[in-house]
């Protein structure tokens, strides 16, 4: 936007200047052609008026030596003709067969003053040709006729223009400099309200802009902007610590809730449909326990309490592969690990890569068969770590894997699997808040794909070999 803008305002300027340097450029132009032509004019007019008794009385050696003192001295040739067109002195090398010299002599003699060219244009290198009648009580006797070199002349109106052009220029860098430091002014308001947006969108709800800078329209969005980001992180902080606080105080009634139900199994001895009933109770508890557990994640998850680690996503992945390898074998399904031999380290928020893991693995076991597989897979790519959980269950479609990160949502298929549909959101506000990413898709050649994406982290410093103990002294 700043670049838009000192181009508008240089444009204009431009603009602007050639509105006022080409008339005045040209003004100068017509100026020095005037100038010269006068002084043309008036020395032709004074040979004319030598010229007219010698004309008269045929005799020509007085204005001869002034025509010739006139070249000697100006370099400027001359021609005296008399009415018939007939040359009656050549001094200088006068151009007998140029058409403008003609012109100009017919002119003369049928009684006007004749300058050609109008105007000294620098591309243009004809002489100036000026012709004066030779009058006598009214009668045109002949014609005097005078060829100017215009080198010099031109040189000063180049000069003229180049002065111009010079002036302009350093009105455009005083321009340009001026636009920029206007356009920062304006500008620096908006920059920082644009990264203070990104800051906050990325998780910082405490950032905000400082409204001192810029003009006072700007101002005032700043202090707008920091009233809507103080009220939008209060609202967002009562939304989490209501659902943290509900959670919180539900999990209590509900453990003393649980443990009544139990009691009540005890005394249910040969009433068979009453103990199913009972069963079907404590599942339901254990559920709403599982969602109450999900919404506390969740919370602590997006409270952006941020306190970042490193951590070898090798060594993390092979641990969750023997946590879960009991249960795996109890299902019949086929827990593989597909890691490098090196470490890898990965930066993420602290237990970022545990529970996302133990998320996706749980996800996977219960939508993949008896005799199924599940892959973790750990690789470095585009200077981050991979890390990927891959089942051959039923998967699921693109637009599902697309809405399976909101909460709650659940695929119309698995209304009956075991679970609330908090674990995928969960990830995913944990692999963003470490800076990564985390897509979902279907696997080849059925199943369904979690890619998570962290920032590599430092290699952990050696730890310091113990020193040698020193002999000891007898």
């Amino acid at each position: 936007m700043r670049r838009r803008l000192v181009s508008t305002y240089v444009l204009l300027l431009c603009m602007v200047l050639l509105a006022l340097e080409v008339p005045l450029a040209v003004s100068l132009t017509n100026r020095e052609t005037q100038r010269v032509l006068a002084d043309r004019l008036a020395d032709a007019t004074r040979f004319a008026a030598l010229a007219a008794p010698a004309l008269r009385s045929n005799e020509f050696d007085a204005v001869k030596d002034e025509l010739r003192r006139y070249y000697d001295l100006y370099g400027i040739a001359s021609v005296l003709l008399d009415q018939d067109a007939r040359t009656k002195s050549v001094f200088g090398g006068a151009l007998p067969g140029d058409e403008r010299l003609n012109a100009a002599i017919r002119g003369a003699l049928a009684g006007r003053q004749v300058g050609t060219p109008a105007t000294l244009w620098p591309w243009h290198g004809q002489p100036l040709i000026v012709a004066v009648p030779v009058n006598d009580g009214g009668a045109v006797l002949g014609t005097v006729v005078t060829i100017s070199p215009t080198s010099r002349n031109r040189r000063v109106v180049i000069s003229s223009w180049l002065e111009l052009g010079l002036l302009g220029l350093l009105a455009v860098v005083a321009c340009v400099v001026t636009a920029l430091r206007m356009a920062g002014w304006v500008l620096r308001p908006v920059t920082r309200l644009d990264a203070v947006a990104h800051e906050i969108a990325a998780g910082d709800s405490g950032a905000r802009v400082q409204p001192e800078h810029g003009p006072p329209e700007l101002r005032r969005m700043s202090a707008s902007f920091n009233e809507m980001a103080d009220a939008l992180a209060e609202a967002l902080e009562r939304q989490r610590a209501f659902v943290a606080h509900a959670s919180h105080q539900l999990r209590n009634p509900l453990t003393v809730l649980r443990l009544r139900v139990e009691d009540l199994g005890t005394r249910l001895v040969d009433d068979d449909l009453a103990r199913a009933d009972h069963e079907i109770a404590l599942a339901e508890t254990d559920r709403l326990a599982s969602v109450l557990d999900g919404l506390l994640a969740l919370a602590r998850a997006e409270r952006g309490q941020k306190r970042f680690e490193v951590v070898d996503a090798v060594e993390v992945a092979r641990g969750r592969w023997l946590a879960w390898r009991p249960m795996t074998e109890r299902r019949g399904i086929d827990l593989v690990t597909l890691v490098p031999d090196q470490p890898l380290y990965a930066r993420h928020v602290a237990t970022a890569l545990d529970q996302s893991l133990d998320a996706l693995v749980d996800n996977a076991l219960k939508f993949t068969p008896t005799g199924g597989r599940v892959e973790i897979e750990v690789s470095a790519r585009d200077g981050g770590v991979d890390v990927i959980v891959r089942d051959n269950g039923c998967g699921m479609t693109e637009e599902q894997c697309r809405l399976a990160t909101e909460r709650f949502w659940r695929a119309p298929d698995a209304q009956n699997v075991e679970g609330a549909g908090l674990g995928l959101p969960i990830v995913m506000v944990l692999v963003e808040a470490s800076g990564g990413r985390f897509t979902l898709g279907p696997a080849e050649p059925h199943g369904l794909e979690a890619r998570m994406w962290f920032p590599a982290g430092p290699a952990p410093a050696p730890s310091p070999a113990p020193a040698a103990e020193a002999p000891l002294k007898a």
